[in-house]
């Protein structure tokens, strides 16, 4: 039986978000937060230029007689430097190689020019379908998932060597864009990363454990949103759950070319536009 206390909580908590989001410039850095004002910040921790990053949330509807929807994430291991003990999606920085991988399909038409469109620095498609690749190639290595269709062309590239022995040939059909968030300045790493969204039926090799994490996520389980919400997650990790909420609501089949959020900081403030 649910409690109807944690429910109150869940219900007040999402629209506490929603709040957020609709709010631009919804919220100054609070007195808990590293780095509070620019002063307080290393010189070189303030001009830290984000990386390029990715992410995927695979969404598991295999319960659609329900209409439960759940999504694979894990526990960052407490070693780590960005973001340690956080319950996150699988994901990670981009490598320079990762443009130049090839692929069994492409992006859809409309994310690869929505990612041109605004890239940092040199936008490029090379650079665009490198976030795809890479947020792919990110969740073999920290799930042991690997995301493709079976095909007799190998990668062939230094990192792959999983999805040549599974004749899989990575595939970045059906990836949806979601969001977009850059971390702010003061912590020791930053990233531009890119949350894609994809049914877990893009999963083309599942290991007989069901996982083969790396060690970098811990604790790896399919858990409905809310239950992600009520968990160890960090603001902004909530903050893209409710847009994942909001989005399967206007278009359940992510099919459609909407309007992306993109999070970020100005001038001690936490912003939202649209892309």
């Amino acid at each position: 039986m649910t409690d109807p206390g944690n429910s109150d909580r869940l219900d007040q908590e999402i629209s506490r978000i929603q709040k957020m989001i609709n709010s631009p410039g919804f919220r100054r850095k609070q007195p808990h937060d590293r780095g509070v004002e620019n002063r307080e910040i290393p010189p070189a921790r303030r001009y830290l230029r984000p990386r390029n990053a990715a992410t995927i949330i695979l969404l598991d509807r295999s319960d659609s007689a329900s209409g439960n929807v759940r999504i694979l994430m894990g526990k960052r291991h407490r070693s780590l430097t960005f973001m340690p003990g956080a319950l996150v999606f699988p994901g990670g920085s981009v490598d320079r190689e990762d443009g130049s991988v090839a692929t069994h399909e492409e992006l859809p038409a409309h994310t690869l020019k929505k990612i041109t469109d605004n890239l940092r620095g040199r936008p490029s498609e090379r650079a665009a379908r490198g976030l795809g690749i890479a947020a792919i190639r990110e969740v073999a290595e920290e799930t042991g998932l690997l995301i493709g269709r079976k095909g007799i062309q190998k990668v062939g590239k230094p990192g792959w060597q999983t999805f040549d022995e599974k004749q899989i040939m990575p595939s970045l059909a059906g990836m949806s864009l979601l969001a977009r968030a850059v971390t702010p300045p003061g912590p020791p790493r930053r990233f531009d990363t890119w949350f894609f969204v994809l049914d877990s039926k893009a999963i083309g090799h599942t290991p007989k454990s069901g996982f083969n994490p790396s060690g970098e996520l811990e604790e790896l389980g399919w858990i409905t949103p809310e239950e992600a919400i009520g968990a160890a997650t960090r603001d902004i990790t909530r903050i893209i759950i409710v847009e994942l909420l909001n989005r399967l609501k206007r278009d359940p089949n992510l099919t459609s070319d909407h309007p992306i959020p993109h999070y970020f900081t100005s001038r001690d403030r936490f912003m939202r536009n649209l892309m």
